[in-house]
């Protein structure tokens, strides 16, 4: 009896695992790298995305803002003072980092940590399914936009020889801001990426990769050679016995493992150009604490993992970008549940060697009553398309920032200078 394809997944259970963007991933041929395309000098932008809505003035504290402590009588940071380890740390006399945020400090300190405060988008939603995809698209107020800001962007900056390993999430389904033609894989775990076999019987899957190299004429044949291909190239870089660099201890929480995993591929030299992941528990409505607490939980694991990272890549960040956003922010005062609710703008960090840190970036609106925003939430001074567009023209080389942010005059005249030049 001839063996089919049919009867050989019916029978084995090989399962292709890992390919949550097949459709669009394989739409090429496997390109081989070309000489000079390492990790190393090729630049990288990892993009997290905090969902939630993280509270901006709770992250970095404008401690110097009079109306801060009055509107905040039990979840405001104690302003900076030696010996207090609950207090805020100072980074300007005006601005402080929360004490759970302290990974940060070092890394600012040393120049290449920058933060962009009172950023966000000019719509005004309080949605978070709505505020997000506007930000992942990068077209506020427009539901109707097919892809995302960071597919677009290797849409403008063609490369007929990119790994297939161009664009990586870390997460169950490719997100929002890859969405769209140019080619993107979603993965949550590196080892789970390949064939699976029933009862890891090897022959089984090496049976599956000849039944998909075989008859040209069979329209599986060039995407299952592809994914194939793509395979062994991972297999081959054998990023599953990293060991991180430096004293890098990532936190082993889900968003650890994610940019541990990231720091695998591009030390792997295997293409990788665009990391994208995200992570949640932002959206504090009640118990949100102050220097303790729920929210202190979570800044304390995306600073600990940021600064593994960062930590971990060495001096390969000197052609990293690490860029972190949210929705929105929350409000200004906080409610009877000792919580904060949607807001309007917050704040973003942005590290790497290409970047001017040491320095708190955007115009500052203030935080009395009629400076408000709505007479509730922060005011926004910074779109956040001219953040993206910034690094994406002085980091990433793109041109036709236009095309990248569509219905937006992108001007470097709006750009805060945070990327050196």
């Amino acid at each position: 009896m001839a063996v089919t394809r049919r009867f050989f997944l019916k029978s084995s259970g090989v399962a292709m695992a890992g390919f949550a963007a097949a459709p669009s991933f394989l739409k090429r041929a496997v390109m081989a790298q070309t000489a000079g395309a390492t990790g190393k000098d090729r630049p990288i932008i990892i993009a997290i995305f905090q969902r939630g809505a993280m509270d901006g003035i709770s992250a970095v504290i404008p401690f110097g803002d009079k109306s801060y402590y009055s509107v905040r009588p039990n979840i405001a940071i104690p302003e900076p003072k030696s010996g207090n380890a609950d207090a805020a740390l100072d980074l300007d006399g005006y601005f402080a980092l929360h004490p759970a945020l302290a990974p940060f400090k070092t890394i600012y300190d040393e120049g290449h940590l920058a933060i962009v405060h009172a950023v966000g988008s000019p719509d005004n939603t309080r949605s978070h399914f709505d505020a997000q995809d506007y930000m992942e698209s990068a077209t506020p107020g427009n539901k109707g936009t097919g892809d995302g800001w960071l597919n677009r962007y290797m849409q403008v900056r063609k490369n007929p020889t990119a790994s297939p390993f161009r664009a990586v999430s870390f997460t169950a389904n490719l997100p929002r801001t890859l969405l769209g033609p140019a080619p993107a894989i979603a993965m949550t775990n590196i080892n789970d990426f390949g064939v699976r076999a029933g009862q890891g019987n090897g022959q089984v899957a090496k049976g599956f990769e000849e039944l998909y190299s075989q008859g040209l004429g069979d329209a599986l044949h060039g995407t299952g050679k592809e994914a194939f291909e793509a395979v062994k190239m991972l297999k081959k870089a054998n990023p599953q016995q990293y060991q991180a660099a430096n004293g890098a201890n990532y936190p082993r929480s889900p968003f650890g493992n994610s940019l541990l995993q990231i720091a695998q591929l591009i030390k792997s030299d295997i293409g990788i150009e665009v990391a994208f992941t995200d992570v949640g528990g932002w959206d504090t409505h009640a118990n949100q604490g102050n220097s303790r607490g729920q929210l202190a939980n979570r800044f304390q694991d995306l600073s600990q993992a940021v600064a593994a990272l960062y930590r971990d890549l060495g001096d390969r960040m000197r052609n990293v970008v690490i860029l972190t956003m949210t929705e929105f922010g929350r409000t200004i005062r906080q409610n009877g549940s000792g919580g904060t609710d949607h807001g309007h703008a917050s704040c973003l960090f942005v590290a790497g060697g290409p970047v001017k840190g040491g320095k708190v970036y955007g115009k500052w609106p203030g935080l009395s009553t009629e400076q408000l925003y709505e007479g509730r939430d922060l005011a926004l001074t910074s779109d956040f398309r001219d953040v993206f567009s910034e690094i994406a023209a002085r980091h990433m080389g793109a041109g036709n920032l236009n095309s990248i942010f569509p219905g937006y005059n992108v001007s470097p005249a709006n750009f805060r200078g945070f990327i050196r030049a």
